[in-house]
């Protein structure tokens, strides 16, 4: 099953699929971007479609404006998946600004999962110019434990006040929460916006908690 963020490769039945169901007008695109086998993303699933959804995000324009071409595919045509980049590969790709904050991040967190999906994520995977000033750092963090979560927050908390990081807190059963809104709801029995595979609403902490091991 794909889940949100994740890599996605097409068979060249799945390209076919996807350029015939897409727009004339991205057509090049298309076209460059399965020459250069460069991976598309998942986005969020059409409930109860047999097809996958995907976005071909395109580097901004020079006036800052983003693209991302939607396109779908069907299941068989997708020759591979993987989760979404490691953080340690795309700090290369990263500002000399941010590297070695992001280093230290990484090594910080030796027993966390930390990936990177967004602008930066895209700059390392294509080489081609993603950041822009004002740019985030997009990072998925994935605690299995309450204790990683804790432990993992805090580790998000102190390097934002270097660096410009966002992202989601992405919990066992795929559910996705922004870890901002989350740290700034701790300690309360609030509703938080949660991001699964195919739908977005409000769920209380404590259901997601539950999902974590002690």
């Amino acid at each position: 099953m794909i889940s949100r963020h994740e890599l996605v490769w097409l068979s060249a039945a799945g390209w076919e699929h996807a350029r015939a169901a897409a727009q004339a007008a991205d057509a090049g695109a298309l076209v460059g971007w399965q020459r250069a086998g460069w991976p598309l993303v998942a986005t969020r699933q059409s409930p109860g479609a047999d097809d996958i959804s995907l976005g071909l995000p395109l580097p901004p324009a020079a006036d800052g404006t983003k693209q991302r071409i939607a396109l779908r595919a069907p299941a068989d045509g997708i020759a591979r998946s993987t989760p979404a980049l490691a953080l340690n590969k795309a700090i290369p790709a990263a500002p000399d600004g941010w590297k070695q904050g992001l280093a230290a991040l990484a090594a910080a967190a030796p027993g966390l999962t930390l990936r990177v999906y967004g602008s930066l994520a895209l700059q390392a995977i294509t080489g081609q110019a993603y950041l822009r000033r004002g740019s985030d750092i997009d990072l998925l963090f994935y605690p299995a434990t309450t204790t990683q979560l804790q432990s993992g927050l805090a580790l998000l908390k102190r390097y934002a006040e270097a660096l410009p990081l966002d992202g989601e807190i992405v919990f066992p059963g795929g559910q996705a929460v922004a870890w901002k809104e989350w740290a700034g709801a701790e300690g309360t029995q609030a509703r938080v916006l949660v991001k699964s595979r195919d739908d977005v609403h409000l769920a209380p902490m404590r259901s997601l908690l539950s999902e974590l091991r002690p």
